[in-house]
C-alpha cells in the first residue's frame, strides 16, 4: 500500500531528516540510504521499520544536514613528507617542478582527515524515535487509503452477494428447459427402442444432481459475509482477504460451467468481472 512518512530533528548541531516511502509489494522489500555516522544502526533500522509497517516497497532516507562549519585536520608533517618526495621524482623523471605537485599531494591518504563523529546513545534515542514516528506517518497515510478501498470492497462484494438472488428466478425456467430437453431424448430413445430404462435413470439423477447449483449459492454467499466480516478485523488481513476472493471465484466459476443458460452466464460474467476487480484491488492491501 503507497504511504509517505517523515521526520526531522535538530540535536548536536545537526539537522537530521527522516524519510519513508512505500509502494505495493506482496513482501518485504526494504532499501535504505543511511548517512555514515548511523550505518553501524542498520539492523535497528531495518528491524524497527519492518516491525512497524509488515510488508511493501519501502524506500528509506536518513541523511544529515550539519550546521555548524566541519572540523578539519591537516597532517603537515605527512605533507611534507609526501611533497618532498613528489619533487625529487620530478626531478628524476623531468617533469616540471611547476606542475600540479601541490594539488596531488593534498588528495593523497591521511593529509586531510576529517575526525571520526562517534553516536552517542542520546543522538541515537531521538533519531530511533523520529524513525518510528515516520513509520506511524506513513501508517496513517496508508489507513486513510484502505478506508477508501474498504468502501469499494463493500460495494463489490454486494453487488455479488446480489448477483446471487439474480440467479434465483432463472433457475426456475432452465428446469422446465431441461426437463423439455430431457423429455425430448426420451422420447426419441422410446421411438428407437434401443435404451436400459435403469442406466437411463441413473444417468439422468447424475445429470440433475451434477446440474444443481444451490450449493455453490450458498457457499459464495457465506464467503462473501466472512469477506466483509474479515476486512473489518482490527488486524491487517490482506492475504486472507486474497484467499476468500481465491473461493469467491472457484464457486462463481462452478456456477458458470453447471448453469447451462444464457441468462445465468451473463451474471457469472458480471460476477467474474467484480472478483477481479476485487483481486487487483487486494494487491494494494496489507
Amino acid at each position: 500500500m503507497t504511504g509517505f512518512g517523515n521526520a526531522n530533528i535538530n540535536a548536536s548541531a545537526k539537522s537530521i531528516v527522516v524519510e519513508i516511502r512505500t509502494l505495493n509489494s506482496k513482501q518485504l522489500d526494504l532499501n535504505t540510504r543511511i548517512a555514515p555516522l548511523f550505518r553501524d544502526k542498520e539492523h535497528e533500522i531495518r528491524s524497527l521499520i519492518a516491525q512497524k509497517l509488515e510488508r511493501g516497497k519501502i524506500d528509506f532516507s536518513l541523511y544529515v544536514e550539519k550546521n555548524d562549519t566541519p572540523t578539519i585536520s591537516i597532517n603537515t608533517e605527512l605533507a611534507r613528507a609526501y611533497y618532498n618526495e613528489l619533487v625529487k621524482l620530478s626531478f628524476n623523471l623531468q617533469n616540471p617542478v611547476e606542475s600540479d605537485i601541490f594539488v596531488q599531494m593534498l588528495r593523497l591518504p591521511d593529509v586531510i582527515t576529517t575526525p571520526k563523529e562517534e553516536l552517542s546513545d542520546e543522538l541515537w534515542q531521538q533519531v530511533s524515535e523520529a524513525i518510528a514516528a515516520a513509520c506511524d506517518h506513513c501508517d496513517d497515510f496508508r489507513t486513510q487509503e484502505g478506508k477508501v478501498l474498504a468502501v469499494d470492497f463493500d460495494k463489490r462484494v454486494r453487488l455479488i452477494d446480489a448477483m446471487i438472488d439474480e440467479i434465483t428466478p432463472f433457475e426456475t425456467q432452465r428446469i422446465v428447459n431441461q426437463r423439455e430437453k430431457f423429455n425430448k431424448g426420451l422420447e426419441d430413445l422410446k421411438q428407437k427402442g434401443q435404451y436400459d430404462p435403469n442406466r437411463l435413470e441413473q444417468e439422468m439423477i447424475f445429470y440433475i444432481e451434477k446440474l444443481d447449483i444451490t450449493e455453490e449459492k450458498v457457499r459464495l454467499r457465506k464467503h462473501c459475509n466472512y469477506f466483509l466480516q474479515t476486512m473489518n478485523e482490527p488486524n491487517s488481513q490482506g492475504k486472507k482477504l486474497g484467499f476468500i476472493v481465491q473461493e469467491m471465484g472457484r464457486e462463481v466459476n462452478t456456477i458458470g460451467s453447471k448453469a447451462c443458460d444464457f441468462n445465468i452466464q451473463q451474471i457469472v460474467v458480471r460476477m467474474k468481472d467484480e472478483v477481479e476487480k476485487l483481486k487487483e484491488q487486494l494487491a494494494n492491501v496489507l
